[in-house]
């Protein structure tokens, strides 16, 4: 990935956020774009938990449809997964 800034202040906007943040130039401007992100609602952490809930969603759509298994039930968090393995069932 590669981001190639021609502007001279931009530039120096990123040095000085480093700065003044004690940040790296690429941590004070991923910092400075979730705020800007954020004060227009378009919260990166929320658009990736309503992602991750559309996941978890669907997936319990499809166990809803189809357990697999007669009279399998969860009921807990460990139940989604093997105990013996630790992956998902």
């Amino acid at each position: 990935m590669s981001l190639n800034i021609k502007n001279e202040r931009v530039h120096d906007l990123a040095r000085q956020a480093a700065v003044v943040t004690g940040k790296s130039q690429t941590g004070a401007v991923e910092e400075a774009l979730e705020l800007l992100l954020r004060s227009y609602d378009a919260d990166p952490e929320r658009v990736r938990s309503a992602r991750t809930l559309d996941v978890v969603r669907s997936l319990v759509a499809e166990y809803v449809a189809d357990p697999g298994v007669p009279h399998r039930e969860i009921t807990a968090v460990d139940d989604l997964f093997d105990t013996r393995t630790g992956l998902p069932r």
